[in-house]
């Protein structure tokens, strides 16, 4: 059996050898086809790893409050006015007193002050909040140290820059013991944080020119900056008075923070009259990141099956015109005794070689594709075991499924008919 097998194999592949160009353009298409599904689903994959890693850095186990200005209302002959929204310092409370299963609350204020050292002016996100706001996030010392208790109990002018700070104003020294200039107050800087990947949503908006985070005490910020925050607006003056814009709240299990989320949800429905509050779940964010992820997936692999299909198609056509051509070869050995048993294994074993010649040479390019795809276009990409497996062997299905007709024409001639052939 085994002596008749390699004897079929032997003949298959001699018969596809006499016509190599042909056999070469006919892999093209599986080879297209393996190397799609792999570099799609590691493009694929790539992105919803990032997407989630992004999400992790919120917390996983955070439930994020933020404060949302409502919309503005038409106001005629009115070139001042004071606009009043968002978290409180009582909404922070009752989280804190009434809430169970909550580890830790952050506080945050976002004060719009320029920031400046000697000629160097720029205007990131100054952050007033507590030193317990590093163990919420996740966030990571570069040089020197967070604001600790000390700072915050003592108000004093102490400030920690962001990496993107850092850079803009000191891109060449340390920046630790130096001064900055915030507003018109200086503050020193203490120390430095490595850089966080901000989520889509959390880009600065269009009309803002924020760059990077720096941070201070929220005792602080209160302190020399209050809670009424000036913008100039086309001669016009809108003061808003916002105590806290944004509120970590930290659980202790994460299986409760659906519950916490829920019931800040409820309080803030019940506490605010007004939409100016938005709840940030990043475990739903996970979640949903999950999910789409399986559906990017699916339709990603469908549309690079749908080229695999395209490949199987070509090969089914040419194997039916090289039965055609080769109509009186199979008279010749079905005379000779040969069954029909070994005409189909025949033909099966050249579409199977051809699949599988192009599944291998496709799961090397489809290996390349992402590489340089990270290299040239700065993608990332994760190419799973899985991926170059399952495009493998749908490639040697694709000959399978696709030799069985050429095969089975084959097998059904008429030797007679097959030998008068011409």
């Amino acid at each position: 059996m085994q002596s008749t097998l390699g004897r079929t194999i032997k003949l298959g592949v001699r018969s596809l050898l006499l016509h190599k160009l042909r056999s070469a353009l006919t892999t093209l298409g599986v080879l297209f086809g393996v190397s799609s599904v792999i570099a799609m689903l590691a493009i694929g994959e790539g992105a919803s790893v990032e997407a989630q890693e992004q999400i992790r850095q919120l917390g996983s186990q955070n439930v994020i409050l933020r404060s949302v200005k409502p919309q503005e209302e038409a106001v005629s002959n009115q070139r001042q006015r004071v606009v009043s929204y968002g978290m409180t310092y009582d909404d922070l409370d009752r989280i804190q007193d009434t809430f169970p299963g909550v580890r830790r609350t952050v506080p945050l204020r976002k004060l719009p002050e320029e920031v400046r050292v000697g000629q160097t002016a720029i205007r990131p996100d100054v952050i007033a909040t507590i030193p317990a706001y590093l163990k919420a996030t996740g966030r990571v010392v570069s040089l020197g140290r967070f604001i600790n208790e000390l700072d915050e109990q003592t108000t004093a002018n102490v400030c920690v820059l962001g990496h993107e700070v850092s850079r803009a104003l000191y891109p060449f020294t340390d920046p630790v013991g130096r001064q900055v200039k915030i507003g018109a107050d200086y503050f020193t800087i203490v120390g430095t944080l490595l850089p966080r990947v901000r989520l889509g949503s959390d880009q600065p908006d269009a009309n803002e020119e924020s760059v990077g985070e720096l941070f201070i005490p929220l005792s602080t910020g209160s302190e020399w900056f209050g809670e009424t925050l000036v913008k100039m607006r086309a001669g016009s003056m809108d003061m808003e008075e916002v105590q806290l814009h944004e509120i970590i709240v930290e659980v202790e299990h994460p299986e409760n923070v659906p519950l916490v989320a829920a019931a800040c949800r409820q309080m803030l429905l019940t506490q605010h009259n007004q939409r100016d509050y938005k709840v940030v779940v990043p475990l739903e964010l996970l979640l949903r990141a999950e999910e789409t992820k399986r559906i990017f997936n699916i339709v990603l692999g469908s549309i690079a099956g749908i080229s695999l299909l395209v490949g199987g198609i070509g090969i089914m056509n040419v194997m039916l015109a090289t039965v055609t051509e080769r109509t009186r070869e199979i008279g010749i050995r079905r005379a000779l005794g040969a069954k029909r048993s070994d005409i189909v294994m025949q033909f099966l074993v050249e579409t199977v070689v051809l699949s599988i010649g192009g599944g291998l040479l496709g799961i090397a390019l489809g290996l390349l594709i992402p590489i340089g795809v990270e290299h040239f276009a700065d993608m990332r990409t994760v190419v799973e075991p899985s991926g170059p497996l399952l495009a493998f062997c749908i490639s040697a299905g694709i000959g399978v499924i696709f030799g069985l007709y050429p095969a089975w024409r084959a097998a059904t001639m008429d030797p007679v008919e097959a030998l008068r052939h011409e």
